[in-house]
């Protein structure tokens, strides 16, 4: 086996001491900077939330698969959406061809309506690339969400800013924290330029963190983004409102670590990461399905993921006890450093100029290509071990599972007619009226959200309404440099 490590603690250490604490002084659970929790009783006063995601076809079919695992005890859904609308593409247009339901759920008008939002786009320059205007244009866009729901919605959680697809890049850890930050920074920094409160729109924000193999690390990556988090919404925007000063999050267990080899060990690779988050203090966890490496997965795998969380809900006693890891030596002191080091690199980032300025260079997206090609030269030396792959592994390559999901082919054909059908049955001269009125608001500077809403009821498109703005905003190139 390779020699132990913990990626982000003190390397080579073999055990940790009072001595190495540096803020031996934890505080309560509840109480800034909520090191140990955001509430004072956590799972003892409510568990956190079992939420699954899901999507996959039509809006039809999805909706079986939402209502399956509400019967199976699930109590919070997220909505995959597939390629083609991520990208503000119809499911007939030439580049959505052969991706139309094939990662999520295809969307293309009201009548395929579902309602989620997650608003964190500049992840999509950062990590997973399906963006499509400059990243300026792109942010007045979310917070135009932001006015819209304050006036309108004032309970909405107007976005959930994701931490998960940048670490599911290749970032470490410490990346992970700190790039996630340095968006919500981005985030609250424009919406207080348009004039929003910080102790009211901050009370609204939520994160979306993954939680990866290294157990004890995760806990303590999740312990330090909390007590982070605190410090910048009091210290940096003057949030006096406790609530506006949390760091509410969901966690994802982690689908990068998932093999194809072997396929039945990502079972454990689940637990055990469902585990961490649980000891971290998550509010919302999602448990990935064995399958996933294969397919998208089967209700079978679903029903397992889900199995997973009510598990160690109600039988490990985990949930008993609030922030049961604090006060140990090595928890403490990786909370503490992994603190320090994603501080010292959102100062990095300010002195570039800030989050934007990092994206539009280039820093951000180089750091996580440099840390994911570090973690990959450890795999394929075994200097990193995945068992079944390059450890443990067996002659046959890859193991295959009984009841892998397969999409229904006529999916996209069935979802192209019905796209179709809308603009036909439409009324021509409301549906004009509409999307002019969103160029005209791209154009300008009024809110972008009743134009927008206008345009859907008008029966305009995903693509179409993406295209009025395109012919403003234009679409994004990244850099080279």
């Amino acid at each position: 086996m390779p020699p132990f490590s913990l990626e982000s603690t003190d390397r080579g250490r073999r055990f940790h001491a009072p001595a190495d604490v540096q803020n031996p002084a934890l505080g309560e659970p509840g109480e800034f900077p909520f090191t140990r929790g955001i509430q004072p009783t956590m799972y003892r006063g409510r568990l956190w939330t079992m939420r699954q995601y899901a999507g996959f076809g039509t809006a039809a079919e999805s909706n079986r698969r939402y209502r399956y695992l509400l019967q199976q005890g699930v109590s919070g859904l997220s909505v995959a959406f597939d390629l083609p609308t991520q990208m503000g593409y119809d499911s007939d247009h030439p580049l959505a061809k052969g991706e139309v339901g094939r990662v999520g759920v295809a969307i293309d008008s009201l009548e395929d309506m579902a309602g989620t939002v997650q608003n964190d786009i500049l992840k999509e320059y950062i990590a997973r690339g399906t963006y499509i205007y400059p990243p300026r244009a792109s942010l007045r866009i979310v917070t135009d969400v932001f006015a819209f729901c304050a006036r309108e919605m004032p309970q909405w959680n107007t976005i959930s800013i994701s931490g998960y697809h940048i670490r599911e890049a290749g970032s470490t850890a410490v990346q992970e924290i700190a790039f996630t930050l340095a968006n919500g920074i981005a985030y609250a920094d424009a919406a207080i330029r348009t004039g929003l409160d910080v102790n009211a729109f901050g009370q609204r924000l939520s994160f979306f963190f993954n939680c990866h193999n290294n157990f004890l690390e995760e806990i303590a990556k999740f312990r330090a983004a909390r007590r982070l988090w605190a410090h910048i919404m009091r210290d940096r925007f003057g949030a006096t409102n406790p609530r506006a000063q949390q760091l509410r999050f969901h966690t994802q267990t982690a689908g990068s670590t998932l093999t194809a080899h072997q396929p039945e060990n990502n079972i454990v690779r689940v637990a055990l990461q469902a585990l961490a988050a649980v000891l971290g203090g998550t509010q919302s966890l999602h448990c990935n399905a064995l399958d996933e490496a294969l397919s998208l997965p089967s209700e079978e795998a679903a029903r397992l993921a889900l199995r997973t969380q009510q598990i160690i809900a109600a039988e490990t006693g985990a949930a008993n006890t609030v922030d049961p890891v604090g006060g140990a030596y090595t928890i403490e002191v990786a909370t503490e450093r992994l603190e320090s080091e994603a501080r010292a690199l959102l100062d990095r980032i300010d002195g570039l100029g800030g989050t934007l300025a990092a994206i539009e260079t280039g820093m951000i997206q180089r750091e996580i290509q440099d840390a994911a090609y570090r973690a990959q030269q450890a795999v394929d030396s075994g200097e990193s071990v995945v068992v079944g792959v390059n450890k443990y592994a067996r002659d046959a390559d890859v193991q295959r599972l009984r009841n892998v999901f397969q999409l229904d082919p006529d999916v996209e054909r069935g979802q192209v007619d019905r796209v179709r059908a809308v603009r036909a049955s439409r009324s021509e001269s409301a549906w004009r009226d509409a999307l002019q009125r969103v160029e005209a608001a791209a154009r300008g500077s009024d809110n972008l959200l009743p134009p927008i809403l206008a345009a859907v009821e008008a029966h305009a498109t995903v693509g179409e309404i993406s295209d009025a703005m395109r012919r403003v905003f234009g679409e994004y190139a990244p850099s080279e440099a």
